[in-house]
């Protein structure tokens, strides 16, 4: 999962990866579990779902929807948005289903159930007036019920029997005939209706995981294929304005993941890869989480749909190159709790610094490494993430963080697998180039890693460290059990002296939200403000218009600023243009102070990282190593 930032506690996230066993007491026939979606009966913004397991032989069974889905790490559950439960027997009569907790029903007399129908809500809708009962799904994980479009990542839709997860899914969806429709899963049929007005499309899935990694997307799309490196590459955009098209977007996409193959060598790949890309219209029945969530051969991304051509551009290659990237990990290394998940109950592995820091810190290498990014360009994205872990918890062991990543304190310091496991990555790799004398990195050990293990053997999660230790240098070893154990915060300078470089201090660009990753506003839990924090000295777009600390953020180009309007109106201000005329409405003890000027581009003093003129030829090689493999 990719989220590209979050302020204030709210959503605004601008540029996020069990098996069990059937026995024939639970079912006497081995047939795959038949189910339906139809979207062209959907009622009150419901679609209609059925599910025919086929004949049980026991007498109460369980059906769950999931509570977390993998590569999320947050609580999700889907069975919040499931209205009107019902089973039935072989004569058509209602079995006693009972909703024993949010995603959880018991079906008694299931020797004659037949089949069990309910209707799913979506949750972009819900998402936006604050959820049912707390949090939503960040949005990619998440499911759109729209007329003309349909985003079907089906853990939303589908669930599962307890002792069934291991069984065929045979999924029927049906659709208006002029609907294009996109999948990664294997279609077996099509059926258009006698009267032409609709089309059952009729897909395969080998296990429930299948349904949970596979998902789709229906409606009034644009959809582009190329390939990259023997991969077929699909994405599927929906911009409902029609501001941005595939065609665009997808010479991005494949100039990057060109990039990417040629960086990952010949580490074990895909033979397709989807990308569905959901362009949000930014108004209040709008998604608002930004970012992604990987699957092991796609990603599902929601942007804004009124982002600038370029800022897309640059958004999508930071997000669709990171989830790309996971199928090195978790997809092809990975611990028990992933291998064996727990949709209901999960556990979470210790190494997140892995799963999704390793991940980051590649989507960030590969850049300057395959020549789309100078090499100043790379620094200043290393010293970002290095501003931003410094405004988080630097003394909190990432492996317990990682197991615990659902409760708190550990939960709010998520974000910071983005920045600090990056930074991790990248001390593992400096340090073995450095041991190594250039000729191993962290891509190397886990290319190793991934032929001893791969998609289908987990590693022991507690054993990792001291394999990769064994695989690699002692000094990595004691790196790992320090700084990611252990709770002693990392001396970056040490790390960026053995390449060569040093710290210095410099007018660093930014943006109006931020400075160099650390936010210049603040909320007043009490009265539900905004207020500009003691930062915005620093940024010079906001103080060479005269604004202060602890200013009163009263409106923003005639919109009010509340907590509650915070997050749709700084997504606004993220996509201001150079030259664009705003106005924004301050308090300051009282005085209404209007402020009426042009965007232009924004500075803040900050530390860069720069060539030291003394560096040793073998400290210059070393940085050549790094930066070009």
């Amino acid at each position: 999962m990719k989220k590209l930032f979050t302020t204030l506690g709210l959503s605004l996230l601008l540029v996020a990866c069990g098996t069990s066993t059937k026995t024939t007491a639970d079912l006497a026939v081995n047939t795959p579990i038949d189910t339906s979606i139809d979207l062209t009966k959907v009622t009150n913004d419901q679609v209609p779902v059925t599910i025919n397991p086929g004949r049980f032989t026991v007498e109460t069974v369980t059906y769950r929807l999931p509570k977390v889905v993998q590569g999320t790490y947050s609580v999700s559950d889907f069975g919040k948005y499931v209205d009107d439960f019902k089973a039935y027997d072989y004569n058509g009569a209602e079995l006693v289903a009972n909703k024993i907790d949010t995603n959880t029903w018991t079906i008694g007399g299931a020797t004659n159930l037949d089949y069990i129908t309910y209707y799913v809500n979506d949750t972009f809708d819900i998402e936006v007036s604050g959820g049912i009962g707390g949090d939503t799904p960040f949005s990619p994980a998440g499911t759109n019920i729209e007329p003309d479009n349909y985003v079907l990542n089906l853990h939303g839709f589908i669930g599962y029997f307890d002792s069934l997860k291991n069984n065929q899914y045979q999924l029927e969806v049906t659709a208006p005939a002029d609907f294009v429709r996109t999948s990664a899963l294997q279609n077996i049929s099509e059926k258009t209706s006698e009267d032409g007005e609709t089309i059952t499309t009729s897909y395969f899935a080998p296990r429930y995981f299948d349904i949970t990694d596979n998902p789709m997307m229906y409606g009034n799309l644009d959809v582009e294929e190329f390939e990259v490196g023997g991969i077929k590459v699909v994405l599927s955009i929906y911009s409902p304005n029609k501001v941005h098209n595939a065609k665009q977007i997808g010479e991005t996409m494949k100039t990057m993941m060109e990039a990417q193959k040629a960086y990952l060598g010949d580490i074990n790949s895909t033979p397709r890869y989807d990308i569905y890309l959901y362009l949000s219209r930014g108004d209040e029945e709008s998604p608002k989480g930004f970012g992604a969530l990987e699957h092991h051969t796609s990603t599902v991304v929601v942007m804004p749909e009124a982002i600038p051509d370029e800022a897309l551009a640059e958004s999508m290659v930071d997000v669709v190159s990171h989830e790309f990237f996971h199928i090195v990990t978790p997809l092809s290394v990975h611990s028990e709790d992933v291998h064996y998940f727990d949709y209901a109950n999960p556990t979470f592995s210790k190494h997140l610094w892995m799963y999704e820091g390793v991940t980051e810190y590649f989507a960030t290498l590969f850049q300057v490494d395959q020549g789309l990014i100078t090499d100043e360009a790379f620094y200043a994205k290393i010293m970002e993430k290095v501003q931003t872990a410094s405004g988080m918890n630097d003394t909190m062991s990432f492996t317990i963080m990682s197991e615990n990543i659902l409760d708190e304190p550990y939960a709010t310091q998520y974000y910071n697998v983005y920045q600090k496991g990056a930074l991790i990555g990248m001390c593992i790799d400096i340090l073995m180039r450095e041991e190594s004398n250039g000729n191993r990195g962290i891509l190397s050990l886990m290319k190793e890693l991934s032929l001893k293990y791969g998609h289908d053997k987990p590693f022991v999660d507690d054993n990792l460290i001291a394999e990769i230790t064994s695989m690699t240098y002692p000094s990595v070893g004691e790196f790992l059990q320090t700084h990611v154990v252990g709770d002693v915060p990392i001396n970056y300078g040490d790390f960026f002296s053995m390449v060569g470089l040093e710290l210095g201090e410099s007018k660093v660009e930014t943006n109006l939200l931020q400075n160099s990753g650390a936010l210049i506003f603040g909320a007043n839990q009490e009265n539900g403000s905004i207020y500009f924090n003691g930062l915005v000295s620093e940024n010079s777009f906001w103080n060479d218009n005269g604004v202060k600390p602890n200013d009163v953020i009263k409106s923003v180009n005639g919109e009010e600023v509340t907590m509650m309007t915070a997050n749709g109106v700084f997504q606004k201000v993220f996509m201001w243009e150079e030259g664009e005329a705003i106005e924004v409405v301050i308090n300051r003890d009282g005085e209404e102070i209007v402020i009426k000027t042009a965007v232009a581009k924004s500075y803040t003093l900050g530390k860069s990282l720069i060539n030291n003129p003394n560096a040793t030829e073998a400290q210059i090689a070393l940085r050549k190593a790094w930066l070009k493999g």
